[in-house]
């Protein structure tokens, strides 16, 4: 068996061959008086989602050729099965990336979120398909936001959708046969998501967060909006610094701007430190509602004294389709740019101190980050890197995604341009770097590998700069234990307080007393 030939070391892996594909398996519930046997049926290729239609005769079944993650990305298909015949009677034809998709109440439309094609780097753009034909077209063409969740109504062909549109999200509400839509929760209330709509139509249950509170459950019915959970009481009698979403225009005149939290305690003309907590993607955006977490520090960094900004750069989703393609084909170009751009317009309102700035981000903010380190050395005093990008040669050749960033972010293959995407790698830049650099990563990160943190830091390490790498065993790409979210959080606040605030020359310590503060958290509630 294979469990005995692994004891005896037969256990050789061929890189991703020999993948198995995950199964549809259909179960009647109906006979529960007899064992339940669910029956597999025989579709081609891996069954990634699956949604029945309201009479239970249709499933919408979403495939794709492989259980890889780039295939689940790039190539993913939205099918209707009978379920009597279990036979495939549909497919939508659509191109690049494909999220959620709903039947209509009585079966006849299919909802879809999918991209404007294979160079769109996000599912905004919201699809109405006839379920028979698969007819499918765009439902709201040319919309200047990217729609983010949806549900149909239960006794009509009316679509509930949350839509986001710069750094505010809105609820809207479109009929079968019009493009027209209608607002029912306008901008500026809540940052929206998660849809929910009660039997009868009247009622809506939704999470939403703002700048005051993370995600709460709301409900609306008719006009009223009502809050009905407070998992966060003991924010309630907290101060909020200032929160506000900006924008202006770049060097070369495109409009730029991100979400600003000022210090808690504010006084005009004085100038305070800054940290720029840049978003990952880049095909993602900051909305103006909740943004602190363990790796953003939000009315954190406000409480102690700093400016946090937001930024959403060129690239960024909320504004459309072609804004959301600037960044593409030039990597750490604009794009990055647009960061010291952001930085000197906050110096401009008499908000920061130039000297005092630091950069943080994860991911592709990470990249942001190591790049603000090297190439960008003289714009900032502090960088913390998480999951970030150094070498984008080595990039390719390693992560899990290589055909979504060649198709929705480079549009180049590195043997092709070798030579640019060196000079767009943090590393090549590593000889010219000031910047005291905190670098960490999950261990086992299969979209960035961790050895693009160990690049970097051993770049900078053999000439003597301020580096440190810190690994979090048994994490990917981001921190999903508490233990490993509260250490970075320290990690973070620590590296930026000590240059940014404190205004040391040498590293912090590595070390964090753990068993100390928690037993101190344990002493502060009794």
């Amino acid at each position: 068996t294979e469990k005995e030939l692994k004891k005896l070391g037969f256990m050789a892996e061929v890189y991703e061959l020999g993948l198995k594909n995950k199964q549809l398996h259909l179960v009647d519930l109906v006979q529960s008086e007899k064992a339940l046997k669910p029956a597999a049926v025989e579709i081609e290729g891996y069954v990634s989602d699956i949604n029945f239609s309201d009479e239970g005769d249709k499933l919408l079944v979403k495939t794709q050729p492989t259980a890889l993650i780039d295939d689940k990305y790039m190539k993913s298909q939205w099918h209707v099965m009978d379920v009597a015949s279990q036979k495939i009677t549909t497919s939508f034809k659509t191109e690049g990336k494909l999220g959620a998709a709903e039947f209509s109440y009585e079966g006849d439309y299919v909802a879809i979120l999918g991209a404007e094609d294979k160079h769109d780097p996000a599912t905004g753009r919201l699809y109405l398909a006839n379920a028979k034909t698969g007819e499918i077209e765009e439902w709201i063409p040319n919309f200047m936001g990217h729609i983010g969740d949806f549900e149909w109504a239960n006794r009509r062909n009316t679509l509930n959708f949350v839509a986001n549109v710069g750094a505010e999200s809105f609820v809207g509400q479109i009929k079968v046969g019009s493009n027209k839509y209608k607002k029912i929760v306008k901008e500026g209330k809540l940052i929206a998501s998660n849809l929910s709509v009660s039997d009868s139509d009247k009622t809506i249950v939704l999470r939403g967060n703002t700048d005051k509170h993370p995600n709460e459950v709301f409900m609306l019915r008719g006009k009223n909006t009502k809050r009905l959970s407070d998992s966060n009481d003991w924010l309630n009698d907290k101060r909020f610094a200032k929160q506000e979403n900006i924008s202006f225009k770049a060097r070369d005149g495109v409009e730029i701007g991100g979400v600003l939290i000022y210090p808690l305690d504010y006084q005009e003309g004085k100038r305070y430190p800054l940290i720029m907590a840049v978003h990952g993607g880049p095909e993602s955006h900051d909305k103006d509602g909740w943004l602190t977490s363990y790796s953003d520090p939000g009315q954190m960094g406000a409480a102690r004294g700093y400016a946090v900004f937001y930024p959403n750069y060129r690239g960024s989703t909320g504004k459309g389709v072609d804004y959301s393609k600037l960044g593409q084909g030039d990597y750490a170009g604009k794009e990055f740019d647009d960061l010291v751009d952001m930085k000197n317009h906050l110096v401009e309102m008499g908000l920061v101190d130039s000297k005092r700035v630091g950069i943080t981000g994860g991911s592709y903010g990470g990249y942001a980050s190591a790049w603000g380190a090297t190439k960008l050395t003289e714009h900032f005093a502090a960088s913390v890197m998480f999951v970030g990008v150094t070498n984008q040669l080595s990039k390719f050749g390693t992560t899990d995604i290589s055909n979504e960033m060649y198709l929705v972010h480079a549009r180049s293959y590195p043997w092709e341009k070798w030579q640019w995407y060196l000079e767009r790698s943090p590393i090549y830049w590593a000889g010219q770097s000031e910047t005291p650099l905190l670098i960490m990563h999950g261990k086992d990160d299969p979209r960035v590998h961790p050895a693009q943190s160990m690049e970097l830091y051993r770049y900078m390490k053999v000439q003597g700069k301020d580096v440190r790498l810190v690994y979090y065993p048994g994490e990917g790409h981001g921190n999903r234990k508490v233990a490993a979210q509260y250490d970075y959080s320290i990690r973070l606040m620590r590296w930026m307080d000590n240059y940014l605030i404190d205004g040391k020359k040498t590293m912090p310590t590595y070390e964090i007393d753990h068993a100390a503060n928690l037993k101190a958290a344990k002493e502060a509630k009794k």
